[in-house]
């Protein structure tokens, strides 16, 4: 995204989708916005790429969320990108609003199930969500190893850094309350033994049994 500035930017939380045709819709509907004054909230350093990461709605007597708008249309997942952790932990629920009525890229699809290792495996390099049950939980000095399957190469294994882990004790998320549970995960696809996913925060594993619970 080109600010007026002629200044880079990227909206915090988000994923821009892998596939084309996706891609150009979530471009079409902000491209619907082009020109219109922009209220934003700015991270103090550029990311890697020299963008702007930034919070941004329109400037209007009923403001326009543009990341939560995108997310609520099902034209983008959530993100925390670089973040050890997501600001806005709320687009998770914009999203998964998104997912139950089929918008946009949710529209026949869902999750990727963790067992399914082909599908998996042709997402190499791409971003995915999953859904699983914990199977088991290897907790190592430098990484903790969240197993869905007996052996890596018949399903997905998430990978947690120290950093993030720590985190995730802090909040209840202990190998023995994993182990068992359905849960959502999301990240980038990698291949060792299986296809494995690296999550960098700790709002990118989701308990699915909580959530299931509290919609009855």
């Amino acid at each position: 995204m080109v600010l007026a500035s002629g200044r880079r930017a990227r909206l915090d939380g988000l994923r821009w989708p892998d596939d084309p045709v996706a891609a150009d819709a979530a471009r079409t509907w902000l491209m619907a916005l082009a020109g219109r004054a922009l209220a934003t909230r700015e991270a103090p350093e550029p990311d890697r790429w020299g963008r702007i990461t930034l919070d941004a709605a329109t400037q209007e007597s009923e403001p326009l969320d543009l990341a939560g708008g995108l997310v609520a249309a099902g034209l983008v997942v959530v993100d925390a990108g670089e973040s050890d952790s997501l600001c806005r932990p709320g687009l998770l629920a914009l999203e998964e609003a998104a997912r139950r009525a089929g918008r946009g890229i949710w529209a026949g699809a869902s999750p990727v199930p963790t067992e399914e290792v082909a599908r998996l495996a042709a997402l190499r390099g791409r971003f995915a969500v999953v859904e699983g049950r914990v199977r088991s939980v290897g907790e190592r000095e430098r990484r903790t190893y969240l197993n869905f399957a007996p052996f890596g190469a018949e399903g997905v294994t998430v990978t947690v850094s120290k950093r993030t882990w720590r985190i995730m004790l802090e909040r209840g998320f202990s190998g023995v309350a994993l182990r068992g549970r359905r849960v959502r995960a999301r990240g980038i696809v990698e291949l060792w033994r299986g296809p494995t996913l690296d999550v960098g925060a700790a709002e990118m594993i989701e308990m699915l049994d909580e959530e299931q619970a509290q919609r009855r």
